[in-house]
């Protein structure tokens, strides 16, 4: 890419797009695209045609995506596998139709199996049952890496897939009935400092609450009390957490630096999982997660771990040996990570 390459950027005001947008932006990159949900609906298909025949860029990241956690992909399975197959199938093909030079497709680490050996390879994708709740979403996702694999063998494309592991940063979505753990934590360790502390007018800032009491029973709704915050399970599940903006400069890195052709090794009879894992390769239990976010908040309760609900998977660590290989390492440890996202967390509504 040249600075001043024609790139799109395809949800630019998500969690991955935005630190993507803005790491492009401090390496020099003037000639970049975005477009609202309002704009550009990516799941209408004469809208993207059209957009691209209007734009033409020469590169794309593709991070738009309709995401959630585990209830509300459990909950919205249609909506999950239409809506994401329906933004990669168009802004995919248009981009192959409109001669794109280079995209980045980016998925998740929820493609492989339910009890994938640990740490996850690449070459685990397709061979046994996924977990469940998120079916649709992973199934979606799996038909992004296997269309970009497709497209780049029978039209000489140059599209490669990406599979981050659970992110957080800037822009994440703390909201306490949809977020992933490490934000939920967060923020719900931060209101139980608050009540704590009786500091009532940051609670009814942060909850957007006029009342106090009708506060108090909705933060309880979620286990979170003065003295208290409920954790569900044993805390004893290990997750790998990555930094965001190291996840955006993987991905930058990949553009800048890397081609499909890159992702397989020559000579292969079959091209396949040519995806890579974008990840640290270090793991921490629910438990310690919760145990560091306290300390770092400085609350003074407890947290108490609800074992008559789910655990979920026990494990899910990616292996990051071929993205090493290819020349990239992430820099944000999880302790510097938990601080950075609370001091931002603290600051966004100022």
């Amino acid at each position: 890419m040249n600075k001043d390459s024609k790139i799109y950027v395809a949800g630019h005001r998500g969690l991955v797009g935005s630190a993507i947008l803005e790491n492009l932006q401090s390496k020099g990159y003037s000639n970049l695209i975005t477009r609202t949900h309002k704009e550009l609906d990516l799941t209408n298909q004469l809208e993207v045609k059209t957009f691209f025949e209007l734009e033409k860029p020469e590169y794309v990241f593709l991070a738009a995506a309709k995401v959630g956690g585990i209830v509300a992909n459990n909950v919205y399975r249609a909506d999950f596998i239409y809506d994401n197959m329906m933004i990669q199938n168009n802004v995919i093909h248009q981009s192959y139709v409109n001669k794109t030079k280079k995209l980045l497709f980016l998925g998740s680490t929820c493609i492989y199996p339910k009890n994938a050996p640990q740490p996850m390879k690449e070459e685990y994708l397709l061979t046994d049952t996924l977990e469940y709740t998120n079916e649709p979403y992973a199934i979606a996702k799996i038909a992004g890496i296997k269309m970009c694999e497709s497209y780049n063998i029978q039209y000489n494309t140059n599209f490669i897939s990406v599979m981050p592991t659970n992110l957080y940063g800037p822009n994440d979505n703390f909201d306490l009935e949809k977020s992933h753990v490490l934000p939920a934590l967060i923020r719900k360790i931060h209101l139980a400092k608050l009540l704590y502390e009786n500091k009532f007018d940051e609670i009814l800032k942060d909850t957007g609450f006029q009342n106090l009491e009708e506060a108090k029973a909705y933060l309880q709704n979620f286990g979170v009390s003065e003295n208290s915050v409920e954790i569900w399970g044993t805390g004893k599940p290990m997750r790998e957490f990555l930094w965001s903006e190291d996840m955006a400069d993987a991905c930058v890195f990949i553009m800048e630096k890397r081609n499909f052709k890159d992702t397989y090794s020559e000579g292969d009879n079959e091209i396949r999982n040519t995806h890579i894992n974008i990840g640290t390769g270090k793991e921490v239990s629910i438990k310690e997660l919760a145990e560091t976010i306290k300390k770092t908040i400085g609350f003074k309760g407890n947290l108490a771990f609800n074992t008559n609900k789910p655990d979920g998977t026990m494990r899910k660590l990616t292996d990051v040996s071929k993205l090493n290989k290819l020349g990239w390492k992430h820099s944000i440890e999880l302790n510097e990570g938990i601080q950075k996202i609370y001091e931002w967390y603290l600051k966004k509504d100022c």
